[in-house]
């Protein structure tokens, strides 16, 4: 007993923060550190010496806070708890064998979906309350607001971690739509609010977003998976307002909490749930499961009295989440391994509801498809069943599918036959379906998790191109942010049928532009900008897609790497029939050895661009800087791109500028910059750039046209109409552009002698064209056969 006394004193030593404030209670009493204290020490010896079981029944009130204290202080095992429900089964009144270590039991549906008590320690407290205060950076001057019940995990540690640090609790049993909540927040400067994702709904529905919290320093949700929209959203409207939003993953079995995710990485990687809490660690099983490791994990489960004497019988926790880690080093959830499903931000226990389905006369067996619940019933009232469901769960109805079946059916071992099952749901439209086929075809992945998106899947500007394109053709028209969005939200939008299309502009403008080339090239017109226009798409592409990253600086390798490959391939093959490609070529480091042919400086340029740019952001602070001052880090960098090219050019040493990294980064930088600019004043910031740059530059007024008109459709026309039977090609030239690039100089240099100019500019698209189809089938097939489990981007 004196180890665990001794532990949670020195956890809970409330009187080191003197007359801090440390409690405001819902009536308004307000106690500082040593009244709180005080407070605590008369329970203490009012408990008595002998250690025993203490029920306390939680509520967030002044008593609840000091019972549980003195419980922890007085080395007795504190059962928090809503109600009286369990003292039948773990009498308080009873004298217990406690293990020594034990402190705390918490109840918990736990990974085996069957209540249970959870068995805490001392350690487990501290290592908790530690880390958290840690990455939330809690201060002595904090006010934070504790509205979550406090025998709920999350609401305990939020408890916990604010006295650890000597900050004040604003205790109230008040919503967040309660206006006496928020006149308490105000009046006492609440720095905290945290939240489940049902408060995050009943905040919509105030107009937080309007509401002026000055004090406010950070947000924390938990308590569920939010949306990924609304994690963005959220994290956005933190960076504006000046506080910092943080989602977390935990269980009860973790003490609360496992991974965070930093605020700094939440807008663009909505979906992950982060990295680990200090001190602890993931493993991704064979199966997939998350597997967590840190000094917060449980001692183990209590299912009766007599396991509280025992010691640790758990060293790792599995999740019972189906995890992966991404490229980016952040971990998300894509399934669950037992039987449970989450449909609408619900967590349904499907053996919970074959047991209420029993109860009330049916035989049944449930399965979850997709956003559709299965029964299958040994009943001919499957509306009844349907109603029991939807009564219990508040799903809705038409997502309940209840099936009549004359036998269940069973494995070969006579278990039952989950999958055939699920396959007895109703075929879903031909247009959700084929979303996430889409997206496994495009990404190469075997699963697709229903709020997985196109950014956290690892998509980029390389991939963006089909899938937009394959989306077109599945709805009809994409949604303005569909990057961003939930697999299971695009599977909802109804498909809408037209004449025409709406296709990005960015995917009409590579499209042009890969055309422009190589029509210049071989003499069917004379339009050129082509290729700068390219370099300007690039720009743009990198800031929408190489930047939404947590670790932008692999993520742009990875880039760089899809482009530097197949070029080096087929430039190593020229070298060997042609007589004018050189090593310099193969390496692409010609546009400055200039041993070779200039007619691959594109690729060149734009490869050398990017390893520059995974290097400035392998430095420690360049992301998150770039990620507070977006537009005005871009027009950093083009001024300081401007710079060197001037400076380069004064020396008279370097090659051409038009064909040189140094010459022609700009227009990378400009596109860049045109991408971010999100406003008005920062559009016009953009126009007149293009304005004193281009022209000087360019000195070409046809290629200025094509340069200067390409960057003003970005900024002012995110869409563009394109008749159907046209969708298609551009959307195949759009994303075959680097192989178009990189293979028409041999395709059409064999044909010209033979052709005219318009069949040679018509086969030399289309073989580029199946060049990267071919580049695309093996890239994801090597990416299916390494990627059984799904777990790694």
């Amino acid at each position: 007993m004196s180890q665990t006394i001794e532990t949670v004193g020195a956890l809970f030593d409330l009187r080191r923060h003197g007359h801090r404030l440390a409690v405001v209670t819902p009536d308004g009493i307000e106690l500082s550190y040593h009244d709180l204290a005080d407070r605590v020490s008369e329970v203490v010896d009012e408990l008595g010496p002998d250690r025993r079981l203490l029920h306390v029944t939680a509520r967030n009130d002044l008593d609840s806070l000091v019972t549980y204290l003195a419980g922890l202080q007085g080395g007795h095992v504190v059962l928090l708890a809503a109600d009286d429900s369990l003292r039948s089964v773990y009498d308080p009144e009873k004298v217990h064998d406690l293990h020594p270590d034990l402190a705390l039991l918490l109840s918990t549906s736990g990974s085996t979906g069957s209540p249970k008590l959870v068995r805490l320690s001392a350690a487990n407290l501290r290592a908790n309350a530690t880390s958290i205060a840690q990455y939330l950076d809690i201060r002595d001057t904090d006010r934070a607001s504790a509205t979550l019940p406090m025998h709920y995990c999350y609401g305990l540690s939020v408890i916990n971690s604010n006295l650890l640090s000597g900050a004040g609790l604003l205790l109230s049993d008040k919503s967040v739509v309660d206006k006496g909540f928020w006149d308490m927040f105000e009046r006492y400067g609440g720095t905290s609010l945290h939240g489940v994702p049902y408060t995050f709904e009943l905040l919509d529905e105030l107009g937080f977003d309007r509401m002026d919290l000055p004090s406010l320093r950070y947000i924390t949700q938990a308590g569920g998976r939010l949306a990924p929209a609304d994690v963005h959203r959220y994290a956005r409207l933190g960076e504006q307002r000046g506080w910092r939003f943080f989602v977390m993953y935990g269980q009860t079995e973790a003490t609360a909490r496992m991974a965070y995710l930093p605020p700094e990485l939440a807008a663009d990687n909505p979906a992950a749930v982060g990295v680990p809490v200090p001190g602890g660690s993931f493993d991704i099983a064979e199966d997939g499961e998350l597997i967590y490791r840190g000094p917060n994990v449980m001692l183990g489960y209590a299912e009766k009295p007599a396991d509280l004497a025992l010691g640790r019988t758990v060293d790792a926790l599995p999740t019972g989440d189906i995890g992966r880690c991404t490229a980016a080093g952040l971990y998300e959830i894509v399934g669950r391994k037992n039987r449970f499903a989450k449909m609408f931000g619900l967590r349904i226990d499907l053996p919970n509801i074959e047991q209420l389905l029993a109860g009330n006369g049916f035989q049944a067996v449930c399965a979850d498809s997709d956003d559709c619940l299965v029964i299958a019933v040994l009943h001919e009232d499957v509306e009844r069943a349907r109603e029991i469901v939807h009564a219990r769960t508040g799903l809705p109805p038409s997502s309940i599918c209840v099936v009549r079946v004359e036998r269940f059916p069973r494995l070969a071992n006579g278990k039952m036959d989950y999958q055939a099952i699920r396959r007895m749901a109703p075929d879903r439209p031909a247009g959700e379906r084929t979303v996430r086929q889409a997206f496994a075809r495009v990404l190469g992945r075997r699963e697709i998790a229903d709020d997985a998106s196109f950014v956290s899947l690892g998509g980029d500007s390389l991939s963006y191109v089909r899938m937009s394109i394959e989306l077109e053709r599945v709805l009809g028209r994409v949604p303005v942010g569909w990057h961003m969005m939930p697999v299971a939200q695009l599977e909802r939008l109804r498909p809408r049928r037209s004449a025409r299309a709406m296709v990005e502009t960015d995917i009409v403008l590579r499209a042009i532009a890969i055309t422009l080339i190589v029509g210049t090239h071989i003499g069917l017109f004379t339009i050129m900008g082509g290729a700068h226009l390219l370099l300007v798409i690039a720009g743009w592409s990198f800031a929408r897609f190489g930047l939404s990253h947590a670790r932008p600086s692999g993520a742009i390798l990875r880039s760089a790497t899809r482009i530097a490959v197949p070029s080096m391939v087929w430039l190593t093959y020229r070298m060997f029939v042609s007589d004018n490609v050189t090593p310099a070529n193969v390496f692409l480091v010609n546009n400055y050895l200039d041993t070779g042919t200039w007619a691959y400086w594109f690729i060149e340029v734009l490869v050398q661009i990017l390893l520059f740019f995974a290097i400035v952001f392998a430095i420690p602070g360049v992301a998150k800087f770039e990620r507070r001052h977006r537009f005005g880090f871009a027009f950093t960098g083009l001024c300081a791109a401007v710079g060197v090219l001037v400076l380069l050019e004064s020396t008279g040493v370097t090659p051409e500028w038009g064909l040189s990294t140094h010459g022609v980064l700009w227009f990378f930088m400009l596109g860049w910059m045109a991408q971010r600019a999100t406003t008005g004043a920062r559009k016009c910031v953009v126009l007149g750039v293009c304005l004193l740059l281009v022209p000087d530059f360019l000195g070409h007024p046809l290629r200025e046209i094509v340069v200067m008109g390409g960057v003003l459709a970005l900024m002012v026309v995110p869409r563009l109409v394109v008749p159907k039977p046209l969708v298609r090609l551009v959307g195949l030239l759009a994303g075959a552009s680097l192989y178009i690039y990189l293979t028409h100089y041999a395709v059409y240099l064999s044909l010209l002698p033979y052709l005219p100019p318009l069949p040679v500019v018509a086969i030399t698209l289309a073989i580029g064209v199946v060049a990267w189809r071919v580049a695309e089938w093996v890239r994801c097939g090597w990416r299916r056969s390494h990627a059984y489990t799904a777990l790694e981007t």
